[in-house]
């Protein structure tokens, strides 16, 4: 016998990857679904309609009616989200939708619906500072090459900087060269002359973080967090408030973020990996 869902609440957490999807009815977690990324600012309207229709529909419940839809996704600035509304309008027939940004999500995701400074820490970083229902200032974190201090994609510049301009790291040099089957000129090319940098040397996290212990690893690693606090969060004077996060460097280098909060004068609140679990509770708590 199959199991009717009405009037159901669709969450989704989207980068330009992937984009995980939540289907609630009442506080129930009905599924959880992926699809590939939705990026408005990179994929034209007909590329998404394709991805709403062709994966992502066929993975919910038959018989499931969908009436609220929570979209928070990277690129969708605000001139983008009407389109983004449109096209999930389009998939959900008379569905009330929102479609925001991913750092809304992540602030309803670690700070619910109380005053908090909210940031992304993953490949790329950002902040805001949210009064509990939106974000009232942002400071730009200007990319990969003029910022995202804290960035995966910053601290693998950094590390790269550290093995091969230090003369007594040549054992942790070779032994990343030797994992990763490069040599010096490869790394030039990789980030110089090949696409997605950015990605590239945030992919080098995994070997950073188990080479912790090794000297001056660690505290690179905190120095990258401190000059976050210092160049995107003293523009709000806030450091009264909790400061919660999202995303992959946060999640694993916790104890090191912490570490550098506290010298900045910050307390670290709610950290998770993805939003997608702070999200369904914010969303089932509150009917939008």
């Amino acid at each position: 016998m199959t199991t009717s869902y009405s009037h159901c609440q669709l969450i989704a957490d989207s980068g330009s990857t992937k984009t995980d999807w939540a289907l609630l009815a009442g506080e129930t977690l009905v599924c959880q679904c992926q699809t590939q990324g939705i990026n408005p600012f990179h994929q034209s309207a007909e590329v998404i309609d394709r991805v709403l229709r062709e994966e992502l529909l066929p993975s919910l419940p038959a018989e499931t009616t969908v009436g609220q839809v929570a979209f928070y996704g990277s690129g969708l600035r605000p001139e983008l989200q009407p389109m983004m509304r449109q096209l999930l309008m389009s998939a959900f027939l008379h569905a009330d939708v929102q479609a925001e940004g991913d750092l809304l999500g992540a602030a309803r995701a670690v700070c619910g619906r109380a005053e908090g400074i909210a940031c992304i820490l993953g490949t790329g970083a950002n902040s805001g500072l949210y009064d509990g229902q939106n974000i009232v200032m942002n400071t730009p974190p200007l990319g990969y090459i003029l910022g995202d201090e804290g960035s995966g994609a910053v601290l693998g510049r950094q590390f790269l900087n550290l093995i091969f301009k230090e003369s007594a790291q040549s054992a942790l040099r070779e032994a990343f060269l030797s994992e990763f089957h490069l040599t010096m000129a490869d790394v030039i090319d990789r980030v110089y002359r090949q696409p997605l940098a950015n990605r590239w040397l945030a992919s080098l996290s995994p070997f950073i973080h188990r080479n912790l212990d090794r000297d001056g690893v660690r505290s690179m690693v905190i120095d990258n967090f401190r000059q976050f606090f210092r160049r995107n969060l003293t523009a709000y004077q806030r450091q009264d408030l909790p400061v919660g996060f999202v995303g992959s460097m946060a999640f694993y280098y916790c104890s090191e973020l912490k570490v550098a909060a506290e010298a900045e004068g910050y307390c670290v609140g709610t950290v998770l990996k993805s939003p997608l679990e702070g999200l369904i509770a914010y969303h089932q708590a509150e009917n939008f």
